[in-house]
């Protein structure tokens, strides 16, 4: 089948006072014995700056082993970022935009920047991509986490409820939808956003939501655990949620309600992680995934007998490269795509552990997890970089794909906005006597 793409991944990301441990090296190598062969990386802009922010990750590229593409993240608006949009589209390669909307004073966007950056991306036929957390409320919750005396990480998702994803994630759809502009909601993680996605799309509004590996198979249980250390690898955000949450997500995806699979892989180490021994608010934010979600995927939802094989190949591959119009050089096995291809055994069982994964953390989310379906061999571009369960992985031999705009997602827009201005039945003609 094709090799899979990972919509969502952060290497080599300065945050919260540290760097993910995993470069492009290491979690590309990590991704690649576990069968995906392309990712979309975060470019995040280097003091407001998206051109610095792409030239620094250019350089942090350098040592890539596999094919990936980036995203680029929007954290404040002027004419400059507006300019600079253009040229990461026309220019870079680069289709989609991301904005925050949690992350109070670092990343944060408000509604009036949201907007104009729906706007932009509208005319430069960009994906607009949230997270979508109540930034604000937030806020408000860690405060109050912090009186009651829980600085521990069952604070981190005490303080940020499903109810604050829901109405983030409600809130930048109508945005959208009142710009008119297809929404990518980045992490589904709840119920809450989950079914505001459903309701938008049953309207006949474009947004895509993404589901990460972390949010469909674990629950929030792990963050209530004694021990810190064991507990902080798990905090992420959105946080993971309480079980149940996770089976609707996988419902979701099995129906078609959610589109696709990522990973937010975002690795921190246990000596990282302790920098927020006594407030949870200073724990860096992460988990791994790029080289467990295809297994996870398989085992969770194919063994089980949710989806069919040619589901598991859209949900991990194909949608992903058409939503972000690489497709059918990515996401198929075809003449004149590129050689992108995974052999993937049902019967062949795999067991993921700290102790043989390929990253360069010291810990695991998925930590004893045993299932069916192991890939057991991935060619890239038409190497074998996977076999024997052995990597043969070189720097450097990763290519950098541009990502050309207007994406399916775009088609027939004009049309949609056409029938909205002759709807209007104005300006109405008055006389002025």
């Amino acid at each position: 089948m094709p090799g899979g793409i990972d919509p969502h991944t952060h290497l080599a990301m300065e945050f919260m006072g540290s760097e993910t441990i995993d470069d492009f090296f290491s979690g590309q190598a990590a991704a690649l014995a576990g069968g995906t062969t392309m990712h979309i990386d975060f470019v995040i802009p280097v003091n407001g700056s998206l051109s610095a922010g792409y030239k620094a990750y250019v350089e942090k590229a350098k040592r890539s082993c596999m094919d990936y593409g980036f995203h680029m993240a929007i954290t404040k608006w002027d004419e400059t970022v507006s300019e600079d949009m253009e040229i990461m589209v026309k220019e870079k390669g680069i289709n989609s935009f991301k904005f925050f909307l949690a992350y109070k004073g670092s990343f944060m966007v408000n509604d009036e920047l949201l907007m104009e950056g729906l706007k932009k991306c509208k005319s430069l036929g960009a994906l607009a991509m949230v997270h979508a957390e109540n930034g604000d409320a937030v806020f408000e919750g860690q405060k109050r986490m912090i009186e009651l005396g829980i600085t521990g990480p069952e604070g981190h998702a005490l303080s940020r409820p499903p109810v604050l994803e829901g109405e983030a994630t409600a809130r930048a759809i109508r945005l959208a939808g009142f710009v008119n502009t297809p929404l990518y909601v980045v992490h589904v993680m709840s119920i809450d956003a989950m079914e505001e996605i459903a309701r938008a799309r049953k309207s006949g509004q474009r947004v895509i939501g993404e589901p990460v590996v972390s949010g469909l198979v674990l629950n929030d249980s792990v963050l209530w655990d004694p021990d810190f250390h064991f507990a902080a690898r798990y905090v992420m955000s959105p946080p993971i949620r309480a079980p149940g949450h996770g089976t609707a997500l996988q419902g979701a995806l099995a129906t078609g309600l959610l589109q696709l699979v990522g990973t937010d892989h975002c690795t921190f180490n246990s000596t990282q992680k302790a920098l927020g021994i006594g407030d949870f608010r200073k724990i860096p934010n992460g988990v791994n995934g790029m080289e467990e979600r295809m297994h996870l995927v398989w085992d969770t939802m194919v063994a089980s007998g949710q989806i069919s094989v040619t589901d598991y190949v859209r949900i991990t591959s194909t949608e992903c490269a058409r939503i972000f119009n690489i497709y059918p050089r990515k996401g198929a096995v075809l003449l004149g795509s590129d050689a992108d291809i995974i052999i993937l055994n049902p019967n062949s069982s795999f067991e993921i552990s700290s102790k043989s994964h390929h990253y360069r953390t010291d810990t695991n989310v998925y930590e004893g997890w045993r299932g069916k379906g192991k890939v057991e061999v991935t060619i890239a571009g038409g190497r074998i970089v996977w076999e024997n369960d052995e990597l043969k992985v070189v720097p450097g031999a990763g290519k950098y794909i541009e990502m050309p705009p207007f994406s399916y997602l775009f088609d027939g827009i004009d049309k949609e906005d056409a029938k909205y201005l002759s709807s209007l039945r104005a300006p109405v003609k008055r006389s002025t006597t």
